[in-house]
């Protein structure tokens, strides 16, 4: 009995001896404590954005941001920046999803919303009108009546569109009055070559577009008269300031998985378009240095013309919405059959 009582107080003393030994529960607490102190020292990874832009206008507002990414400028956001040519690759891509932000025309936001679902947003207005009618030599056209009984060449897709209800707003009906030819020069830049050899006598044109037209017809002896600001003329018979032609939008799936990247993009975003509005020569070059146009000089002369904006919230929408409802009636298809609802545009409550 003595022995058995003995092993029982050597096996009690041998437990208050380990017990003794391990941590308490503070010390571990603190461990725990230490452990997350540093890992908040470390910083957060960047976010990945893959943004897309368009060659020409539509991009040149992104411009200074491509720069100061390049640099390294940011920090909690990593850019990828593509420049497209096409606009069907950049819907193709938002649709699939391997574009999470997107600089492109607003009546295909418009589209790639209806096509997807609304599984796109816009986020701001980049451009306003872009459009001039060109004339040739110093023929003046002081109003739309002028051009009754002519006709007109007009790239394919929204300038057509644009044009068109132009014509309707100011008494002219499109195949009795005037003639409107999209079908010729359906590019933007064959029209632009056939105005510059003075193959035709009025055709609308976009910037930059405009600026080589009228560089080149100087070279070549051919005299050409910038005879009518359009998004002048839509504002007067539309609500001013609501032509609307460029934009950026956004992946639903992306923004909600990531609202704070994207309001760092939408901020480093206007401030590259103050840049373009204030810098014009050294914004030039940088929209050049981008792959985005391929002469500093002539965006240079073009930037003043392009009207580049920054546009968001409740003013983006109701500039969009007369927008669109113009390009419904003259052609559903052009905007995806339907007027986007209201989930489409981003903090415009």
């Amino acid at each position: 009995m003595k022995k058995i009582l003995a092993l029982i107080l050597a096996a009690i003393t041998l437990l208050t001896l380990f017990v003794s030994c391990a941590p308490t529960n503070n010390e571990g607490n603190d461990t725990g404590t230490q452990q997350g102190s540093e890992n908040d020292t470390q910083a957060p990874t960047p976010v990945d954005i893959n943004v897309y832009t368009l060659n020409g206008t539509t991009g040149f507002g992104m411009a200074k941001l491509i720069s100061d990414a390049k640099k390294g400028t940011f920090t909690t956001e990593n850019y990828t920046f593509t420049v497209q040519s096409d606009a069907s690759v950049v819907l193709s891509a938002l649709i699939n999803g391997d574009v999470d932000i997107a600089a492109l025309p607003t009546n295909a936001a418009a589209n790639v919303y209806n096509k997807s679902n609304g599984e796109v947003k816009i986020l701001a207005v980049n451009t306003r009108g872009v459009l001039y009618l060109l004339a040739k030599g110093e023929t003046t056209v002081s109003s739309f009546e002028a051009l009754r009984g002519k006709t007109v060449y007009v790239p394919a897709q929204n300038p057509t569109f644009i044009f068109t209800h132009l014509c309707k707003q100011n008494g002219l009906k499109p195949g009795t009055d005037i003639t409107i030819d999209s079908t010729t020069y359906a590019e933007a830049a064959a029209l632009r070559d056939a105005v510059a050899s003075g193959l035709v006598d009025y055709a609308v044109l976009p910037e930059p577009m405009v600026t080589i037209a009228m560089a080149s017809a100087k070279k070549a002896n051919v005299t050409l008269t910038n005879a009518m600001d359009l998004t002048a003329e839509w504002d007067k018979v539309c609500t001013p300031g609501s032509l609307v032609q460029g934009c950026v939008v956004v992946r639903k799936a992306f923004l909600e998985a990531h609202p704070e990247a994207v309001s760092n993009f939408l901020k480093a975003y206007k401030s590259s378009i103050e840049y373009l509005t204030s810098n014009t020569a050294e914004a030039a070059q940088l929209i050049v240095e981008a792959g985005i146009f391929t002469n500093a000089t002539v965006a240079a002369n073009a930037i003043p013309k392009c009207n580049v904006c920054y546009l968001d919230g409740a003013e983006m929408k109701t500039a969009m919405e007369v927008f669109l409802t113009a390009l419904k009636d003259i052609n559903a298809n052009s905007i995806g059959g339907k007027l986007p609802a209201d989930d489409f545009y981003y903090n415009a409550q």
